[in-house]
């Protein structure tokens, strides 16, 4: 098996900001020369996540309006109280979808569907700099 790869770096403002990166995705897989393999991206923090969903407003706005009314932003948290920190719902949106997704690669290119592209999603409560690993498996 051989490991090809690259990092995506990008900027984002936190509290629920949704951003397509499949396009950054295609670009490291287009580096990488391969034909048939599998694409892990994973997205460095615990207050970030990565998921699948078709990428357009009303999407994006209602899958931000769940995660608020499944995980508020206010509560009685512990993590915030034993921290002295704002981030709790941030850790648990996270923790709920995850930081990783998996996508076959086929001819030389992600077998997504037509209304699918990959999103980072940034929970947290203050701008980050956010990094996603992209490793090809062939």
């Amino acid at each position: 098996m051989t490991v090809h790869g690259g990092m995506l770096r990008l900027d984002t403002p936190g509290n629920g900001h949704i951003v397509d990166i499949t396009k950054g995705i295609a670009r490291v897989t287009a580096t990488a020369g391969v034909d048939r393999g599998l694409v892990a991206v994973f997205a460095t923090g615990a207050t970030v996540a990565v998921t699948t969903m078709e990428y357009e407003p009303g999407g994006v706005s209602d899958l931000q309006v769940l995660l608020d009314r499944l995980i508020p932003a206010s509560g009685d948290y512990q993590h915030n109280r034993l921290n002295h920190d704002t981030n709790s719902h941030a850790h648990l949106r996270a923790a709920l979808i995850g930081p990783s997704e998996t996508i076959p690669l086929v001819e030389g290119r992600l077998a997504l569907g037509t209304w699918q592209q990959v999103v980072l999603i940034d929970f947290d409560d203050r701008p980050r700099q956010r990094a996603v690993t992209v490793q090809i498996l062939s």
